[in-house]
């Protein structure tokens, strides 16, 4: 199908990658300047020359792409842990998910790409800085309609009560938030937590022992590329170790025999 104005891609030459957007406009690169309104009527898999007659292929982004480009104010959920996150809460369409903590929307936009159109996020920020990131970030690939932003501090409730298909809680103190966060989640349903220190996470399985949640696991992902010579073949000397941990439970009716 042939690219249009408006459509988003990547221009890859070598290393190098730029996520842009279709539009009569001029970019520079190392490598001579591209004209972006080139890319119109070509297809994915082509290239464009740049001024100095150099190729760039045009490549269609995904959603790794996506989070790696967005824009940011603060440290944000990496793809290697929100593809294991994605899965332990079982995002998929149609789905009614909650977050609490946007920051600049990287885990957010994730949740909505695969909420797809029948579902929905939604988000709660106290700072509005971050919400605007996001916004802006979610409106870049046109995901904006799928997330509703909720401009609060949490203290004792969410607003949704055994209403949503899964929570995530990227806080400063999670363990405030586990008595809301049981009461929005619909029963069996799954909870996620990431916080970056272990003194964290100790708070967090104290909190979980006295309410009814089951399944606990606590995990740290690690990734390590390697460097892509076929004749000395070996990891990168540098990666991205410790980003946080992650803790994910599941809500139950009863606990130890007992009615809630």
């Amino acid at each position: 199908m042939a690219l249009q104005k408006g459509d988003l891609v990547i221009l890859q030459k070598g290393s190098k990658k730029y996520l842009l957007i279709i539009k009569e406009e001029i970019f520079h690169t190392h490598a001579g300047y591209l004209d972006l309104s080139q890319i119109e009527g070509k297809e994915y898999g082509d290239y464009i020359l740049s001024s100095k007659g150099v190729p760039f292929y045009i490549l269609k982004p995904t959603i790794f792409d996506l989070l790696m480009k967005i824009k940011r104010q603060t440290q944000i959920i990496y793809p290697k842990d929100i593809g294991y996150i994605l899965l332990k809460l079982d995002i998929v369409e149609g789905k009614t998910v909650l977050e609490c903590g946007c920051g600049s929307g990287a885990l957010t936009t994730a949740l909505a790409y695969f909420v797809g159109k029948t579902g929905r996020v939604i988000s709660y920020e106290k700072k509005e800085s971050f919400v605007e990131i996001a916004r802006t970030n979610l409106k870049r690939f046109n995901l904006e309609e799928r997330v509703v932003f909720k401009l609060k501090e949490v203290e004792e409730a969410f607003d949704e009560e055994e209403e949503v298909d899964a929570l995530f809680l990227d806080v400063r103190e999670p363990e405030r938030l586990l008595f809301p966060a049981y009461r929005a989640l619909k029963g069996g349903h799954p909870l996620g937590i990431l916080v970056p220190t272990t003194n964290q996470v100790t708070s967090v399985l104290k909190g979980l022992e006295a309410l009814p949640f089951v399944d606990i696991e606590v995990i740290e992902i690690f990734l390590r590329p390697y460097k892509l010579n076929p004749e000395r073949f070996r990891p990168e000397d540098l990666m991205v170790a410790h980003t946080g941990y992650l803790i994910f439970t599941k809500k139950v009716k009863v606990k130890d025999g007992n009615e809630d």
